[in-house]
């Protein structure tokens, strides 16, 4: 079977800032109470989006959920006008009001666990959407996500979403932040691998149950996955995500040595499902200069010749060590032969680099068909989000704008020309 895989980006929403609010995340409490700039962060993402589309393949987008999000705090017991819950929300519990202003949206790779036809029972594309149980302000999105899921893949026939696991710490779902698939090509039955935590102790929370990825791979009827225990010492260096650690694409794992507990066991099992593997580890590379640079937190893409291209943040160019190792990999060109550098530095003082801000849907060309066009980008609409953005989006926001009432109707006239502009 003949398939491509899209990158669906998320689009920054207006209320971008920085509160602190991922435990574990190490930018994202190092940039606690700095200025935000909504602006920037969602051009610079549309800016990577175009980057894609340059290297001539097919890009997507997914809007942000309304925030502040007024709805999701009545069930606190907080009532009135929106404006009025929101109010006495900021007033009576801070953190819970920021936990509605996030923008954390925007790190699509978080939104579900793509499962692909070929691999699945029923030879449809199946989309679970993640439950994000393990942070309070990501644990509002999954019906919102549910819901855009359900709107963008809307072919029944083709693609099967699934509603969040229940929300409880025993079955915490990060999505495809904790998943890799490897197979001779998109098209191809793969392999699929489950990286997940364990309760070991430390700082810092492991976020993915492996009773989750079970029960995702039963969702999608997969045969045989695999399932890797994250290194302790990853997670507790800042590697919340495995994506922090590793990426993998078609026949290609790019990962750091500490990476997984048993790093050889799964080679050797991938080897012996994928005899053409290419395994690539880095070297000289540290768990720190990994996390800072987000060196993995790449996007590892298929070019239309069959290459491969590592799309990485600005930040790896500016790491001497990290660089050096990929200008080493891009000469092996094993089948890695180029590096694209993508400035997203507003998402990446969050903690989100270019892989976080997407989600990958491998699709043949009927499966295609089935998503709505809307949100498949192309010049005229990649022309018509940018413009939206640059009238209607905040330029700045510091802390104390969270709370002003003008932030949120700001926020929704925004909401409201994005949705204008995606019916368009």
């Amino acid at each position: 079977m003949t398939a491509v895989e899209i990158n669906f980006d998320g689009l920054v929403g207006p209320t971008h800032n920085y509160a602190g609010l991922s435990v574990g995340n190490v930018a994202s409490q190092a940039n606690f109470g700095e200025t935000a700039y909504p602006r920037a962060a969602a051009l610079q993402g549309l800016a990577k989006m175009r980057a894609v589309m340059d290297l001539g393949l097919t890009q997507g987008f997914l809007p942000p959920p309304m925030r502040p999000a007024a709805g999701a705090l009545r069930p606190f017991g907080f009532g009135g006008s929106n404006n009025e819950v929101l109010a006495r929300a900021a007033s009576e519990d801070l953190a819970l009001f920021r936990a509605v202003c996030s923008a954390s949206s925007m790190w699509r790779a978080n939104a579900a666990t793509v499962l692909a036809a070929p691999d699945t029972a029923d030879g449809r594309v199946h989309l679970v959407t993640a439950n994000l149980a393990g942070m309070l302000h990501r644990s509002f999105e999954g019906p919102e996500t549910h819901d855009l899921l359900r709107r963008v893949f809307r072919d029944e026939t083709r693609f099967a979403v699934h509603g969040p696991l229940p929300s409880a710490r025993h079955f915490g779902d990060e999505g495809a932040a904790n998943h890799m698939r490897l197979a001779h090509r998109h098209g191809a039955a793969g392999t699929n691998v489950f990286a997940h935590g364990e309760l070991r102790g430390g700082a810092f929370p492991e976020r993915q149950s492996r009773r989750a990825s079970e029960a995702v791979a039963r969702l999608a009827g997969l045969t045989d996955p695999l399932y890797a225990l994250q290194n302790a010492k990853a997670v507790q260096a800042g590697a919340f995500h495995n994506d922090v650690v590793a990426v993998a694409n078609e026949n290609v794992l790019l990962t750091h040595p500490e990476a997984f507990e048993d790093a050889q066991g799964l080679y050797a099992a991938l080897h012996g499902r994928l005899p053409n593997l290419h395994v690539v580890e880095t070297q000289g590379v540290s768990l720190a200069d990994a996390i800072a640079s987000y060196l993995f937190n790449s996007q590892l893409v298929t070019l239309p010749d069959g290459a491969m291209a590592l799309i990485l943040p600005v930040e790896a160019r500016e790491n001497a060590r990290v660089w050096a190792e990929v200008e080493r990999i891009v000469a092996a060109n094993n089948p890695i032969s180029q590096a694209v550098v993508v400035d997203v530095r507003e998402s990446m003082r969050n903690g989100g680099g270019p892989a976080c801000l997407r989600l990958r849907v491998p699709v043949d060309d009927a499966a295609k068909a089935g998503i709505d066009p809307r949100f498949i980008l192309d010049e005229a609409r990649w022309d018509r989000l940018t413009r939206t953005v640059e009238a209607h989006w905040p330029e700045a926001i510091a802390p104390g704008d969270l709370t002003d009432p003008a932030l949120w109707d700001q926020a929704r006239a925004a909401h409201a020309a994005l949705e204008q502009a995606i019916g368009a």
